[in-house]
């Protein structure tokens, strides 16, 4: 059985944005803190929901998609940032109920997470 993402060993190196991978990692994860680049609303992505650690999920085109929280049953909020222009940030609010809201690149709200992802790819 595969160890969930919030229980993989953090890595213990430092990345730029050109060696964040395109696919989810197995094996590790990569704190927002391990990001040179990150920006600060990264960083306190959920700092309101009392959840310290935001890890990289994936590149989805051109954006990195990141998560603060657990992927089901929990509130948790996913910041996509476009690697190219770190200030264009969409995110998505992912309630434990399976709700969830985000506006996305094409500036519709998004009620489903696979419609706001569609909405970065599609960009």
């Amino acid at each position: 059985m595969a160890t969930p993402a919030e229980q993989r060993t953090p890595t213990d190196r430092d990345w730029h944005t050109g060696e964040l991978p395109p696919t989810p990692q197995r094996d590790f994860l990569i704190p927002a803190e391990r990001w040179v680049e990150a920006p600060p609303e990264l960083r306190a992505l959920g700092a309101d929901l009392g959840i310290d650690l935001v890890a990289y999920k994936r590149r989805i085109k051109g954006f990195l998609l990141w998560r603060a929280g657990p992927a089901v049953d929990a509130d948790a909020r996913y910041m996509a940032i476009d690697a190219d222009d770190l200030s264009r940030q969409y995110v998505f609010r992912l309630y434990a109920d399976g709700t969830g809201e985000g506006i996305g690149p094409d500036t519709a709200t998004h009620t489903k997470f696979r419609s706001w992802k569609e909405s970065l790819r599609d960009d």
